[in-house]
């Protein structure tokens, strides 16, 4: 059995994994209400600076969800 064949598909999907998330890295500036949304904490104090976007990792987590959904079937 020749292992070659599986470490070939497990190196083209983290391939397109880390493709991807460059893609994101490049248009996420272009998307103006990403990280601003209600709900998304942000605290600044003199010399600290805290930011969780709760709301738009929950957007982010049902976009994906769906799209996982879809590829499955």
């Amino acid at each position: 059995m020749n292992p070659l064949p599986s470490l070939g598909k497990i190196l083209i999907a983290t391939g397109l994994v880390i493709a991807g998330i460059g893609v994101l890295l490049v248009l996420t500036p272009r998307v103006p209400w990403l990280g601003k949304l209600p709900g998304d904490i942000l605290i600044k104090k003199d010399s600290f600076r805290f930011y969780f976007p709760v709301t738009t990792c929950i957007i982010i987590s049902i976009i994906l969800t769906f799209l996982f959904y879809l590829l499955r079937k």
